[in-house]
């Protein structure tokens, strides 16, 4: 007895939790608007509204000359239905309660009206509630879940069984098996278009949100490298910072035990701090470094411009040079960014600007480094390039991590420019090299 009793109170926990997900799903005056289509914008609102004028004066004929009604409850009936398609635009549930109502209440109000032998009539469904019913059942199933419409058209079939196959009618002519077949082919098409659009969206944000990744793995990418570059320099300092203070003790006549102390602290923390620059270089260094870079090479400066620009020329670009200012060296951060901005620059307009001449001018002032690559545009069509725009962004963050600027973009007519500012945060006190001319 027990076993029977706990089987009843799941049945009705079940019946109960069914009947809660269709109060959920279906007692709702929740507003769902239909969203312009994307090439025909309010075509479709406009031609469920005359459609629905259309409903309203089929259903009215209908219902007042076949049906036997009375002027008054066929008006409200096809009002109702009618009505009912121009609510689904923005609310489409209610909508569907409406249409399904009023369709039972304008049934059971033929209903009374028929005699044998006198009219036949299609019922329980009327022609133009029948084109009604559709439109809003499409309308509900093109912006609610699919679990939504499963539960409308059923509901749909069940209340037309009770009323065509319990409660029945004399003299008509049935049309609950057209309608239910109907109704569920009209869901089958809201649900796949509904299914197709939401892919078509996801399809969309998946597409933007690949974009911004790769675009953040190649500023990341871009960041370890600089990274991977500086280290060089900070462990060149260093080591310098190492050996003068291992060496200090020796170039003072009777050290005091408190300055060899103090020195070899120094030596300790220098000593230290390289242990970690190479500990974070091996998290850092790329496994497969890029063609024709060793991972051991010395970091280039400014000294090697013109080599880089020979081999610039060498590729088929025509390219001029020009150097103003008090040409000094400078820290090696400012020298490997400078660097690293004219390679890149001069990259871009071998790739993008085939059959254009490029000029690198580089301005020396006492407060940094100014860095001009302009070219004077292509001269044909570029090939399509799968890394376009990641070269701007390397050398956006290397002018940004020294404190400086970059600005890039076309010039007024044709060609392209780069402008890149460098600050150096206090001259250095070195000798002024030799200034070169034009290239």
């Amino acid at each position: 007895m027990s076993r029977l009793n706990r089987v009843a109170n799941e049945g009705v926990a079940l019946v109960r939790r069914w009947l809660g997900v269709l109060r959920d799903d279906l007692w709702t005056w929740r507003a769902d608007p239909l969203p312009p289509s994307v090439w025909l914008r309010w075509v479709p609102h406009g031609f469920v509204c005359l459609a629905a004028f259309g409903v309203f004066v089929g259903d009215l004929a209908q219902l007042y000359e076949h049906g036997g009604l009375g002027l008054g409850a066929a008006l409200l009936i096809a009002l109702g239905q009618s009505g009912a398609m121009v609510l689904a635009l923005r609310r489409p549930v209610p909508a569907w309660w409406l249409s399904l109502l009023v369709t039972v209440f304008g049934a059971m109000a033929v209903r009374a009206r028929m005699a044998p032998g006198e009219y036949k009539f299609t019922w329980p469904w009327t022609s133009a509630g029948l084109i009604a019913h559709l439109f809003v059942l499409l309308l509900l199933a093109l912006r609610v879940r699919s679990r939504v419409s499963a539960e409308a058209v059923a509901l749909t079939s069940l209340l037309t069984y009770v009323v065509q196959g319990l409660v029945g009618g004399r003299n008509y002519q049935p049309t609950g098996h057209l309608a239910v077949t109907l109704f569920a082919v009209v869901v089958v098409l809201g649900t796949a278009l509904r299914g197709r659009r939401e892919a078509r969206v996801e399809l969309g944000r998946q597409t933007t949100l690949t974009a911004e990744e790769r675009a953040r793995r190649t500023l990341l990418e871009e960041r370890s490298r600089i990274a991977r570059e500086l280290h060089d320099v900070v462990a060149h300092h260093m080591s310098v910072i190492s050996i003068q203070a291992q060496v200090a003790p020796h170039l003072v006549r009777d050290p005091t035990d408190e300055l060899k102390e103090n020195l070899a602290g120094i030596r300790q923390n220098a000593v230290e701090a390289l242990t970690e620059l190479r500990r974070v270089l091996d998290v850092l260094r790329s496994e497969h470094p890029a063609p024709g870079e060793r991972s051991d090479a010395p970091q280039p400066t400014l000294d090697r411009l013109e080599a880089l620009v020979e081999n610039t020329r060498a590729a088929g670009l025509t390219v001029t040079t020009r150097i103003s200012g008090r040409r000094r060296p400078l820290p090696p951060g400012v020298e490997l960014s400078a660097y690293r901005i004219v390679q890149e620059a001069l990259s871009n307009v071998l790739r993008h600007a085939p059959g254009a001449s490029a000029r690198v001018a580089l301005a020396y002032d006492p407060r940094g480094l100014r860095v001009e690559v302009t070219d004077t545009g292509a001269t044909r069509r570029a090939a399509p390039s799968p890394g376009a725009g990641h070269g701007l962004l390397g050398m956006r963050e290397r002018a940004a991590m020294l404190g400086g600027s970059l600005t890039a973009g076309p010039l007024p007519g044709r060609g392209y420019q780069v402008d890149a500012y460098l600050p150096v945060a206090a001259p250095p006190a070195t000798h002024p090299l030799p200034q070169d001319g034009p290239a």
